[in-house]
């Protein structure tokens, strides 16, 4: 079973997109939790400690993903984020 912290407000479009608040309002936590919860929904099998223990890789089939272009913006912004925070939640 997958523990999920309380991460951001959220809306949803079309029932199953959530749209997340601003990367700038997350903590670094928060901001890995989230990138790495759409490889999760994505299938990806994951390699360090933390994130099999968090995602746990029992449902994962792929190490390359294929994301909707909106999860690819959203993981790109993500990782701009944390760059700019000098975030280093799983390093």
């Amino acid at each position: 079973m997958k523990t999920t912290p309380m991460i951001f407000a959220a809306g949803l479009v079309a029932g199953l997109t959530a749209l997340a608040a601003p990367a700038s309002a997350a903590s670094c936590w928060d901001l890995w939790y989230e990138r790495n919860e759409i490889f999760d929904r994505n299938g990806y099998c994951f390699s360090t400690s933390l994130g099999k223990r968090t995602f746990n890789n029992a449902d994962c089939w792929t190490r390359n993903p294929d994301l909707s272009r909106w999860e690819r913006n959203r993981v790109a912004d993500i990782k701009a984020e944390e760059r700019r925070r000098g975030c280093k939640v799983n390093n």
